[in-house]
């Protein structure tokens, strides 16, 4: 299953039926789950752990060094889900001792060429990060949450489960959870119906998520007075408690 032009670490652990194209290389302290796919000239280095059944595509570069000038070669590491697939030459970075020194991604998640997941950032499950879409270090993205093409994120943002980033967004704030933004910089264009619908959303409940963003976003209040006008309804809705707790909860401010 590993191509005999492939260069594999003595140290690599890699399952009876991982499958290494040629060219590529898989590095020490890298382990590797079943029926997972490498496929040619990718390099996964480590300290990396990747599940099961995930495709890694020409070009890649899996779990090297953090891009962060403050990094000395900390041993740091990369822990990846099950059922991901990283398109061509995409970039996953380790993350360093200047957070919690790993990076994370979940399980099923599509990364698209070109996208970049910097260090330390922690990736929820069910994404989608579509072609040049770019993490800066410490960002935390939901489950559910699509990125379009060419988005930035800035460092230390957070975005909210089901969240829709269009195509060529530039965010610097936090994104709650169900919100629609785009542009540069970016702006809130209301609820990510059709994905919560997708998703076995209700229409109740999606009704209470429009009278959510309406009250955030539309009501010309304050945030500490709509959070005020938010709280009764959490404490009966369950899908306005997760949008209520994630505002009550954002230290670098919202997209407003």
């Amino acid at each position: 299953m590993i191509d005999a032009r492939a260069v594999v670490a003595p140290e690599a652990q890699l399952a009876a039926n991982v499958k290494v194209g040629p060219y590529s290389i898989i590095g020490p302290g890298v382990v590797i789950g079943p029926g997972t796919v490498i496929g040619p000239h990718a390099v996964v280095n480590g300290p990396t752990t990747i599940g099961a059944d995930n495709q890694i595509f020409q070009f890649a570069s899996i779990g090297d060094a953090p891009q962060d000038k403050k990094y000395r070669g900390e041993p740091t590491r990369l822990e990846i889900g099950d059922r991901n697939v990283f398109r061509e030459s995409c970039t996953v970075n380790r993350g360093t001792t200047h957070d919690q020194g790993v990076t994370r991604i979940g399980s099923d998640n599509l990364f698209m060429a070109f996208s970049h997941v910097a260090h330390d950032c922690q990736v929820g499950d069910q994404t989608v990060f579509a072609n040049c879409a770019s993490l800066a270090g410490h960002v935390e993205v939901g489950d559910w949450v699509i990125l379009g093409g060419l988005t930035a994120v800035h460092q230390f943002c957070k975005i909210g489960a089901h969240a829709f980033l269009g195509g060529g967004t530039i965010l610097s704030r936090d994104v709650p959870p169900y919100v629609m933004v785009a542009g540069n910089p970016a702006v809130p264009h209301g609820v990510n119906a059709e994905g919560l619908k997708r998703r076995g959303f209700t229409e109740e409940q999606i009704r209470n998520v429009r009278e959510a963003y309406r009250i955030l976003y539309r009501s010309d209040l304050l945030l500490a007075a709509a959070l005020e006008r938010l709280a009764p309804l959490a404490q009966q809705q369950p899908e306005v408690r997760f949008f209520f707790d994630f505002i009550r909860g954002s230290q670098r401010s919202l997209v407003r």
